[in-house]
Order: C-alpha cells, then sequence, then structure tokens
C-alpha cells in the first residue's frame, strides 16, 4: 500500500502545509519511509478558522438531530472501509492487525454513540415560582481543537470529533506527527459521508503548531491526550488563553492481585493488558502488586507473557526512541536489584531489522520506589512489587501521581468493594485488565492524568463541547387580557 503525501484538510479540499520545512512519517514495523508532509503555519491555522467559523455559524442552525444523520453515514462508511482502515493503522503505527481492527470498531462505537445524543441533550423547563419560568439549552461552543497522541491514530480522535460535531461545533484535529495518515482517510470518509465542508478540519505539524492552537482567539476549546508534561503546558497555555480544556496526561496503572484471583482470568486479562499494543496505551497494566502468596498466579503469568511473540502477536513500538528509552527502564530496574524474568530487550523480528521492537518483559521483585515501578514506561513491561496486605498495595497505588486506572483480581467480592473504595484512580476494574468504560459512561482519570473537568468522552462530553443558556420568563398574569381582541377591534 503506498501513501500519497500528508496534507492539510481545510474547507472540504487538501492542501499541503504552507511551511518548507517536510517531515517523514517512518513506518515502525521495518524503519522504512511512508511518506511525508509539510509543516503548517499561523497563516494555515488563520485559514482554517476563517472557514471554520462561516461552516459552523450555518452548522449550528441545523438541528441536533439533522446533524447526527450525517453520522449514520459515515458509520456506515466506516463498517464498509474498516479493512482498508485497519491496514493504515497497522502500517503507520506497528499495532498487529487484530489490534488495528479493534480500533476501528471502537471508533464505530463511539460515532453510533454520537448518533443517539439527540437522546441525551434534553433542555430543561420548570416553573420556579408563581408564573416565572426557567429553562436551559445546550448551545455550540463554536471552533474546538483536539490534539491527539500517536497510539491510537483513529479511536482518539473520535472521542472527540463526532461529539463535538454533532453538538455542533467546527472542528480542527492536529495529529500526531508519526502516525498522521488516518486523519487524512478519516477526512475523506466524512466529507463522502455529506458533512458540509469547513466542520472538520486538519492542521499537521508539531510543537509550533501546538503552540498556535492553544494561542488562536479563534478556538474556543481544546482537547489533549499525551503525556502529563505536555497535558500540564497545554491546559496551562490554553486557560491562560482563556479556552476551555481538557488535558488528558499519562499513566501508572496498578493491578492489584489477591491470592484467590481466578488463574486462568487473571493471567489472560493482565497479559492482555500489559502487552496490548506493545504497551502503548494510558490503560495498560504497568505495575502488579501480588499482595501475599501469588506463586502459582504468577508462574501461569509467567507462562503466558511467554506465548507472545513480537511481529505476530506483539506490534512494534512506535520509534527508536521509545525503544531506546523503554530499554533503558529495564536495565536501571535489573541495575537496582530487581529479577529479570522474561527480558524483551535487544529483540528483532526476521526481515523486519530495522523495525522498533521490544518483547514483553516481566521483572519481580521490583520496589515501590523504583522508577520502573512509580513512572510511566509506555511499553509491554510490568513490574512485580509483592507486599502481604490490601492495605500496603493500596498504599502504594494511592502514592502515585497518576489516577488513570486501577484493577484488582479477587473472588472475593468484600474486597473488590474494598479496593475500589479506595483506589485513587478515576477509571477501576473488577477481574478487568483494561477497565475502560463503554458509552454512555464517560473515559477519564484523576490526579496527574487529567487537567481540566469533565470526562472526554460519553455523556460527561456533553457539558464540555457545548454551553447552557438559561432563560427566565414571566407573563403579565392580568386575567381576562385577550391581546389578539384587543389588537384586532376597530
Amino acid at each position: 500500500m503506498a501513501f500519497n503525501e500528508v496534507k492539510n484538510f481545510i474547507n472540504g479540499e487538501f492542501k499541503a502545509g504552507s511551511s518548507l520545512k517536510i517531515h517523514s512519517i517512518i513506518s515502525p514495523l521495518d524503519g522504512k519511509d511512508l511518506t511525508t508532509f509539510n509543516e503548517s503555519t499561523m497563516e494555515d491555522l488563520n485559514e482554517i478558522v476563517v472557514t471554520a467559523q462561516k461552516a459552523q455559524k450555518a452548522w449550528q442552525k441545523v438541528t441536533l438531530k439533522e446533524r447526527v444523520q450525517v453520522f449514520y453515514k459515515y458509520k456506515q462508511l466506516l463498517e464498509k472501509n474498516s479493512e482498508e482502515l485497519t491496514e493504515i493503522i497497522h502500517r503507520e503505527n506497528g499495532k498487529i492487525h487484530s489490534e488495528a481492527k479493534a480500533e476501528i470498531d471502537k471508533a464505530i462505537e463511539l460515532t453510533e454513540f454520537a448518533c443517539s445524543l439527540p437522546q441525551f441533550v434534553n433542555g430543561e423547563n420548570m416553573e420556579v415560582s408563581k408564573g416565572v419560568f426557567c429553562s436551559s439549552t445546550k448551545i455550540p461552543l463554536g471552533i474546538v481543537a483536539s490534539i491527539v497522541p500517536f497510539n491510537f491514530p483513529t479511536m482518539v480522535p473520535h472521542w472527540t470529533i463526532v461529539n463535538a460535531i454533532a453538538l455542533g461545533n467546527a472542528f480542527i484535529l492536529k495529529p500526531s506527527e508519526a502516525v498522521p495518515i488516518s486523519s487524512q482517510y478519516t477526512a475523506k470518509l466524512l466529507k463522502e459521508a455529506g458533512l458540509p465542508d469547513g466542520l472538520f478540519n486538519i492542521i499537521n505539524g508539531t510543537q509550533t503548531t501546538v503552540e498556535n492552537i492553544c494561542d488562536h482567539p479563534g478556538i474556543q476549546a481544546v482537547t489533549f491526550v499525551g503525556s502529563t508534561k505536555v497535558a500540564k503546558i497545554v491546559y496551562q497555555r490554553a486557560s491562560n488563553n482563556l479556552k476551555q480544556v481538557l488535558a488528558l496526561g499519562g499513566a501508572k496503572n496498578h493491578i492489584l492481585l489477591l491470592p484467590d484471583a481466578h488463574p486462568e482470568m487473571a493471567s489472560s486479562n493482565i497479559v492482555a493488558s500489559m502487552s496490548g499494543c506493545a504497551g502503548q496505551r494510558c490503560m495498560a497494566a504497568a505495575t502488579l502488586i501480588a499482595v501475599g502468596n501469588c506463586d502459582a498466579i504468577l508462574d501461569r503469568l509467567i507462562a503466558d507473557t511467554q506465548k507472545i511473540q513480537c511481529g505476530t502477536t506483539l506490534g512494534s513500538v512506535i520509534s527508536k526512541a521509545a525503544k531506546d528509552r523503554i530499554e533503558a527502564y529495564i536495565t536501571e530496574a535489573e541495575q537496582q536489584g530487581a529479577k529479570i524474568i522474561l527480558d524483551g530487550r535487544n529483540t528483532t523480528v526476521p526481515g523486519k531489522e530495522n523495525g522498533f521492537y521490544v518483547g514483553t518483559t516481566l521483572i519481580d521483585y521490583a520496589t515501590a520506589d523504583m522508577k520502573i515501578a512509580r513512572e510511566e514506561v509506555f511499553g509491554p513491561v510490568l513490574a512485580i512489587v509483592r507486599v502481604n496486605t490490601i492495605d500496603e498495595a493500596l498504599a502504594i497505588e494511592n502514592a502515585n501521581p497518576y489516577g488513570n486506572a486501577c484493577s484488582v483480581f479477587t473472588q472475593n467480592g468484600g474486597l473488590a468493594n474494598y479496593v475500589t473504595e479506595h483506589a485513587s484512580a478515576g477509571m477501576c476494574g473488577v477481574n478487568i485488565g483494561v477497565p475502560v468504560p463503554r458509552e454512555p459512561f464517560g473515559f477519564g482519570g484523576w490526579n496527574q492524568s487529567r487537567f481540566g473537568s469533565g470526562d472526554i468522552t460519553g455523556k460527561s462530553s456533553i457539558g464540555f463541547f457545548t454551553k447552557e443558556k438559561k432563560t427566565t420568563t414571566k407573563w403579565n398574569p392580568e386575567a381576562g387580557t385577550n391581546w389578539m381582541t384587543h389588537y384586532t377591534k376597530k
């Protein structure tokens, strides 16, 4: 599959960025060049905003029920083109095909929720005192922009694209510079579905483009998904420019393994969580806290992890820099006294020696103060910390600055409830390795994993992408007044 040059999408047309700076897009599967793009300038963003403002004013006048009709058609196009879209993700991101296909399936699910928005966006009307009525309605913000990461080239953009546009906004997508190809096909399919020009736009670039989005006065809201370091910067910069902002950062997700856990369920779910998408997801299992004697379950987990093979059941990581960083974490843990049970360093795939691969790695006897147990590694690496009690395990989880996800594996409902009640995380799971809420529930963590209020998906996103207008009315209560009779008498 050959790819065309990646371009911006402005007012329904593809147009190259006006900067002379050119970026190459490299497939992490084999290190080969896929295509290029020209970086964008503030002039490119200005052009997008001008056309988006005009398009949004007309779109806002269309009823919500009519607006979502576009997304019924778009959903069908996603389904029809699923195979091609899957291959694109595989090539530019490095995921195995089944994971890439699951990403398209999730984008379809998110689009289905957008189609259901007329059932959720309800105004209110109430008589608050005698003869006085208050009503509320949801009004679009105007132009919203989303800055998205490399790890889900299609799914994460669909967290915001479909809901934001269905709710009456115009939209600007800034894809990751590492994986901008999928967004080109999103633009094509939205246009084919009948979305009016100017409502969905793409601007390609790097740090400067992100800064321009945060600074542009014509953009009313910004969402960001990426590292905590950058999430803080985006949140502060865009907020200082009086924008509505929701910035999702990194994670260090903990799984508490109790001795009574179902061995097969626990092992299969934990292995899938730590290795799925090569560990490059903010919901991946990163630190396993084994409470008491869990050796039998851990032995099974080791055996199940050994079955995973790079290039077939495990994809690549995104870049050589990522590979080097992940392997450095493993080496440091080993130097600090942790035991490397399975070592994924220096992994290569035959025929793809220039690809960026890290094999599944299990590190036992890590301690809570080690970087491998505290920091986001973002790779197929699981650190095992051993403790004696649930409260010791929860103390480790609570002390971590992130707060995205926490799961517990047990067959005891009381202990499961105790863990979910006391965990310091926005998304908790019981016997689930990746506790992602499904629509209409929203996706969002706590603490250093989220900056801003609300969730980025589900019903909670309605409040982010709209503003509420309240109207209070009172009429003359004079009995017997008939204005029609009064003004028609001669």
